[in-house]
């Protein structure tokens, strides 16, 4: 596989999602879920124009692009002109609805004033491994591409002109295909079709459709379902897309923002629609996890991979898509995906896989596991703001698991403050209690950063405890009049709110204590260095250790707008941050600061962080990671938390 990196748009339902460079070449085809499996290694198209070699169409010296969505859709669309032949081409891409076939419309128009043969040529390589060995075969005039466990059938309602199952580098240049083999060893294939001779201003319509299937394949069955998606009417299927989104977009459109004529106005409402259209294709709908961003990076060249669920990631996300009507998705987030992933002693792990395996890790993140607690009576009072009604039920069904959490949380955080003899008490009774051993007594490891970068203690670690505690008291008091006839449970409860009660106190002493330079009188991000850092605002948004009007974080902000805000008005995570060449400003930090000044009332100063993030939107509202001093996207175009932390610069 060739280094891919970016992904500028995206297009999906909710087994598929393909990613697409702005020049309409097919990056990424990820089925039946987000983040598992990767099939296409590359997938070219190409024309041949009269006697010419092939034209591609994402990548000729003589071609210009446009590209756009269907307004409220994920139907999107490429318009490519060749100047050199003075031919137009509109590829339209989309995914159907209730069907995993994705579908590639092409119009072509001869604008020149000759006659303009054109064949079109589709060359498609597949990822294959000793493992899972992939091959090609035509049948039913169709390429199926396929491996032990998946099979992609490429075909139109036309009749194949040629094809190529082997040694296609050999020839495709030319744009000229041959081959005698039906079927081959080859992962990378080709076939082409004969659109026949445009006339000076005729157009040529062709549909290009690829059907996926997962798990047991056989090619029989493959064939026959060739043979009924060839009697589709592709532009009935398209407009069913486009109406599928368009009332999504309107179920989940909350804020009911309006275009105000403006260009910042304008874009603003991009963004917030393209986000409301394009989280879902991050979901996996079977246990509402949400992967970090679609791959950019397979081969692991500059990172360790975006396609994961990180339970902070995913809540801190979900914390913002509740305010859009996602909340159902939160609910599956806890009931499914958290409740299979959480271990035995409480916590959860660094990162999973959409479907909630475990993957590749470097270590834990105590925050992870306090955010879930925080997060549950969050999505509870805003249901309860939302509906007018208490779901006092949610809370019931997640109680078991929020207070695993929380009595892993208090075993990590007596181990700081010294109190490790009664701790080793709590321990033994929860072992004999939830019937397990602790795994090497993790909670005395050292806790990676929320950039996963710096292990030890940190501000945004111990405020995240902190948020998990409040959260548990007030969950309690929700839940205490269910328990009036057990009176075991109501005096557990009256105990455990009375110990996080003094937990909320000795946090604060220790934060105040040991992460505050008592010299700049400014909050510390850690215990072992005084590099300022954009996540020590985690103590005051959103977990509320400190107060926003408090003269110890005026002096925080005041130091974090002299290091680490750049000229342009973003701002970076942290002081010397070095990751994918450093200095670039992020969307994560750049709101977060929005939603500190939205919080005192400093309008001027949140309409520049709202600024920033607007101008570093592509042209189709997507929002990178990360964007650099000329505006230009830097880092993983498509970023959820990106996406999340900007309604956050709208709601709160």
């Amino acid at each position: 596989m060739k280094k891919k990196y970016y992904n500028d748009a995206f297009i999906g339902n909710k087994n598929i999602i393909a990613s697409f460079s702005k020049y309409g070449e097919l990056l990424r085809l990820y089925y039946p879920l987000p983040d598992y499996r990767q099939y296409s290694s590359f997938f070219h198209i190409g024309i041949k124009v009269n006697d010419s070699n092939i034209i591609y169409l994402h990548n000729d010296i003589n071609n210009k692009y446009k590209q756009y969505y269907n307004e409220k859709s994920n139907v999107l669309n490429t318009e490519i002109e060749n100047t050199y032949f003075n031919l137009k081409v509109k590829q339209t891409d989309c995914v159907m609805i209730n069907q995993d076939v994705v579908l590639k419309k092409y119009v072509f128009k001869n604008e020149n004033s000759i006659d303009l043969s054109i064949k079109f040529l589709a060359h498609s390589s597949v990822l294959s491994s000793y493992n899972n060995m992939a091959g090609g075969m035509i049948e039913n005039d169709a390429l199926i591409q396929y491996s032990h466990s998946f099979t992609c059938a490429i075909f139109s309602d036309e009749k194949l002109y040629s094809h190529q199952i082997n040694n296609v580098e050999r020839n495709i240049v030319s744009g000229e295909i041959y081959d005698k083999d039906y079927i081959g060893m080859s992962e990378n294939s080709a076939i082409s079709y004969d659109l026949g001779t445009l006339k000076p201003g005729e157009k040529r319509e062709f549909t290009l459709i690829m059907y996926l299937k997962y798990d047991e394949v056989k090619i029989a069955e493959v064939s026959e379902k060739i043979t009924k998606l060839r009697k589709i009417n592709v532009d009935k299927e398209i407009d069913k897309v486009d109406k599928y989104w368009a009332k999504f977009l309107d179920e989940h459109d909350t804020l009911k923002l309006k275009k105000d004529g403006t260009e910042l106005g304008n874009k603003l409402v991009e963004i917030y629609q393209r986000t409301i259209l394009f989280m879902p294709l991050l979901v996996n709908e079977k246990t509402g996890a949400i992967t970090a961003s679609l791959e950019v990076d397979e081969e692991r060249d500059k990172c360790g991979k975006y396609a994961y669920c990180w339970p902070r990631d995913g809540i801190m996300i979900l914390n913002k898509l509740d305010h859009l009507g996602f909340d159902d998705l939160t609910e599956k987030f806890y009931s499914v995906f958290l409740k299979n992933t959480q271990c035995k002693n409480g916590m959860w792990e660094q990162r999973f896989y959409s479907d909630g395996r475990l993957a590749p890790c470097w270590g834990y993140q105590v925050d992870e596991t306090a955010i879930v607690v925080w997060e549950a009576y969050e999505h509870y009072k805003l249901m309860e703001k939302r509906t007018g009604k208490k779901n006092k039920k949610f809370l019931k069904d997640n109680l078991k698991m929020l207070e695993l959490a929380t009595r892993f949380l208090e075993r990590y955080i007596n181990n700081i403050l010294g109190k490790e003899e009664k701790e080793d008490l709590v321990r033994i009774e929860l072992e004999k209690k939830y019937n397990y051993k602790e795994r090497d007594e993790i909670y005395k490891h050292p806790s990676y950063d929320i950039w996963e970068e710096n292990e030890g203690i940190h501000l945004y670690s111990l405020s995240s405890i902190f948020g998990a505690f409040s959260a548990m008291i007030k969950i309690y008091d929700e839940l205490s009049d269910l328990y009036t006839n057990n009176r075991l449970k109501q005096d557990d409860i009256i105990l455990n709110k009375a110990r996080y009660e003094s937990y909320l106190r000795e946090i604060k002493e220790y934060i105040l204590e040991h992460l505050v330079d008592k010299e700049r009188k400014v909050l510390l991000r850690n215990t072992t260095d005084r590099l300022a850092d954009i996540s020590v605002l985690g103590s005051v948004i959103p977990f509320e250790v400190f107060k926003p009007e408090e003269k110890l974080v005026k002096n925080t902000v005041e130091q974090i707008n002299m290091t680490i805000r750049t000229y342009l008005g973003g701002y970076l995570r942290y002081q010397d941050d070095s990751y994918i060449g450093g200095n670039n400003p992020w969307i994560i930090a750049t709101a977060w600061m929005g939603m500190y000044y939205k919080k005192i009332g400093d309008k001027k100063q949140a309409n520049e962080c709202l600024r920033f993030i607007i101008n570093s939107a592509t042209p189709l509202g997507l929002l990178p990671e990360q964007a650099n001093s000329d505006l230009n996207q830097t880092w993983v175009i498509g970023l959820g938390w990106s996406h999340a932390m900007f309604i956050g610069m709208l709601i709160d």
